[in-house]
């Protein structure tokens, strides 16, 4: 039997990204994002697409509006700014994603203590993404 550490917060699970299934059947990641703006998922793909092609400022907005679309989700479902968010359930990975691509972006546009900041929030929040992204 494992027990919680109750000092801890309760991991928060996200719902469902409605646009999660059209990605993952290959939609066109802009095109989702305008039907679905509210998919941190959708932006997290965009700003990984932009990371790759080196378009780091369009990444970084990219990932931003992720960032913040997770917030206000994570609120909802009463994330109260720390504690985890595990990799394991499929929803929260748009979150942790757009974390990720942040951090690379802000890197390397030179804000460096953007970089760190996200790069331990997602390390805080899940230690899991962060090995799987690469941190």
């Amino acid at each position: 039997m494992t027990h919680q550490n109750l000092l801890e917060p309760p991991e928060t699970l996200l719902e469902v990204d409605p646009a999660a299934a059209e990605l993952l059947a290959g939609a066109d990641a802009a095109i989702t994002a305008g039907r679905y703006p509210g998919s941190a998922l959708a932006w997290a793909t965009l700003a990984e697409a932009a990371l790759v092609m080196g378009f780091t400022v369009e990444a970084y907005a990219y990932a931003r509006t992720g960032y913040h679309r997770s917030l206000d989700q994570l609120r909802r479902a009463g994330w109260k700014g720390a504690g985890p968010v595990p990799w394991h359930h499929e929803p929260n990975r748009g979150f942790l994603r757009s974390v990720a691509a942040l951090s690379r972006a802000a890197g390397q546009i030179g804000e460096t203590d953007e970089q760190q900041r996200c790069e331990n929030l997602l390390r805080d929040s899940s230690p899991e993404a962060a090995d799987a992204l690469g941190f």
